[in-house]
C-alpha cells in the first residue's frame, strides 16, 4: 500500500490531523511533527509517529518519495486492508474531517 502524507515540520506537537485532498485531487494524510526538517530528523519523527500510532513496525514504513519535500510517499509493507482499517479507525476516533 502507498500512503501519501503532507508533513508539517517544526510543529508545536506531534499529531495526525486526518485526511485532506491535495491540489491534484489525491487523498493525503496531514501530519505534524515537532522535529526540524534537517538531516532527515522530520522524516524520522514522522515514521516514529506513524509506527506508534498505527501499531506497525518502523521497518514496515518505507519512504519511497519526497525525502526533502512536505509531500511524502510511503510504502507500507503490510496487508493494505488491515492498514486501511487501522488508519480509518484512528481517524474516526481522534481527528476532525479536513477538506
Amino acid at each position: 500500500m502507498i500512503l501519501i502524507v503532507h508533513l508539517t515540520p517544526k510543529a508545536s506537537a506531534n499529531k495526525i490531523d486526518g485526511w485532506a485532498v491535495d491540489v491534484d485531487g489525491k487523498k493525503v494524510l496531514r501530519v505534524r511533527v515537532t522535529a526540524v526538517p534537517e538531516n532527515g530528523k522530520a522524516n524520522e519523527g514522522l515514521i516514529k509517529l506513524l509506527s506508534k500510532t498505527f501499531h506497525l513496525s518502523k521497518s514496515k514504513i518505507v519512504l519511497i518519495r519526497g525525502e526533502a519535500s512536505r509531500i511524502k510517499h510511503f510504502k507500507i509493507e503490510e496487508d493494505p486492508s488491515i492498514v486501511e482499517k487501522i488508519i480509518e479507525s484512528f481517524i474516526k476516533k481522534n481527528c476532525l474531517s479536513l477538506k
